[in-house]
């Protein structure tokens, strides 16, 4: 288990990871953020891209899992949307979300993966929990603090390059 914020994987958007992505590194349950992963902040609608990925990965036979850290009915608004269950509220980087999670799917740490598009959060999460981490780039960075805080998470994201850059 890893304290930092490096991600094991880096893509431009969710869309972009393919079952065999996931297949080729065992991965057999996919767990996803949603705010600026899935969608925009106060978009709760999924996008035509995202429905279209959710089904490539149903029916490649990957599961997926929200773990999201809000607390209000977003998690359950696309929860219902994209049949995906789901914690809120998961506090991460705490594991609790992803260990329930794993327990639920009846899966083992070396075929979770968890993506996000936080460093600080989500990366870290998994790389405390031992899953396989995943960084996307944000939806959107139309909020200054945001925008702040991926500035100071690029050290961390121009690392997960150079790591991912050399694995593949």
């Amino acid at each position: 288990m890893s304290f930092w914020p490096i991600a094991d994987m880096i893509f431009d958007k969710l869309a972009d990871i393919s079952p065999e992505n996931l297949r080729g590194r065992g991965i057999k349950l996919l767990i996803l953020d949603i705010d600026n992963t899935i969608s925009p902040y106060r978009i709760n609608e999924p996008s035509e891209e995202i429905k279209h990925w959710v089904k490539k990965m149903k029916s490649s036979g990957i599961k997926l899992f929200f773990v999201s850290n809000n607390h209000g009915s977003r998690p359950a608004v696309f929860s219902e949307k994209l049949g995906i269950p789901y914690i809120k509220a998961a506090a991460k980087p705490s594991r609790k979300g992803v260990l329930t999670a794993m327990e639920r799917c009846g899966c083992t740490r070396s075929e979770t993966a968890l993506v996000g598009d936080q460093s600080y959060t989500d990366v870290l999460c998994a790389n405390r929990s031992g899953v396989t981490s995943i960084l996307v780039r944000p939806i959107s960075l139309k909020n200054p603090l945001l925008a702040i805080r991926y500035f100071f998470e690029l050290p961390f994201i121009m690392a997960a390059k150079e790591k991912y850059r050399k694995c593949k």
